[in-house]
């Protein structure tokens, strides 16, 4: 997934990210919602996780801005504010969540995860293919039941195509959903990680390489 942390407490931003990122979740952050207008502008996101609170543009005017373009990006709001009012308006003017200051990262992680799943295609926490299983919640990759460790980014690539159900994936799409916006676009990250992801994966090689078009799993 790609996420998009939008909160003016840089530090709660931050552990906010670097929480999501131990997901293997792609994460870019910024700090108003000025910013925040720019950056869905550009780029999808499957999450905001958006404080209400911002300078220059209220996290209302985000959050009705992303409704308005029928975007398929799920929010999740954060407030200080306890006032079930205040709650219930946030929730009606489009957010899909909300989660009150202060909250544990744990559950901000869960309920990320949750607005995932809804913002995809229904599929089940454990996916397979061929005799590769790979559980999404627990960051765990197994083949006939060896299990395998992978990075943070083996594993987001690996996800994206096991998403994709053996449909091609372009490395701008890999770029796009595995990566966050501060990767150069002419880099060699996916040729590399690909290198590394089929290592480990073991014989007979599940991911196939379409010369000028993608890759996509085999089998």
């Amino acid at each position: 997934m790609r996420v998009l942390v939008v909160e003016d407490e840089e530090m709660l931003a931050e552990a906010i990210a670097e929480g999501l990122r131990q997901q293997a979740m792609a994460v870019d952050v910024c700090f108003d919602g000025a910013a925040a207008l720019e950056r869905v502008a550009v780029n999808r996101y499957d999450i905001v996780v958006l404080d209400r609170d911002l300078p220059h543009v209220h996290g209302d005017q985000v959050c009705q801005a992303l409704v308005s373009s029928h975007s398929s990006t799920r929010v999740i709001m954060l407030t200080a504010a306890r006032n079930v009012m205040e709650r219930v308006h946030g929730l009606g003017i489009g957010a899909d969540d909300y989660l009150t200051k202060p909250f544990a990262l744990a559950e901000l992680v869960a309920r990320v995860h949750a607005l995932g799943r809804r913002a995809q295609p229904a599929l089940p926490p454990v996916l397979r293919w061929g005799d590769i299983e790979m559980n999404v919640p627990r960051h765990q990759v197994s083949r006939e039941d060896r299990f395998i460790y992978l990075s943070r980014k083996e594993f987001a690539v690996l996800e994206v195509l096991m998403r994709a159900n053996g449909s091609v994936v372009s490395a701008e799409e890999l770029l796009e959903q595995a990566w966050d916006e501060h990767i150069d676009p002419f880099t060699n990250a996916v040729r590399v990680t690909m290198v590394t992801l089929r290592r480990k994966l073991g014989l007979p090689a599940v991911i196939r390489t379409l010369p000028g078009v993608g890759y996509q799993l085999a089998g």
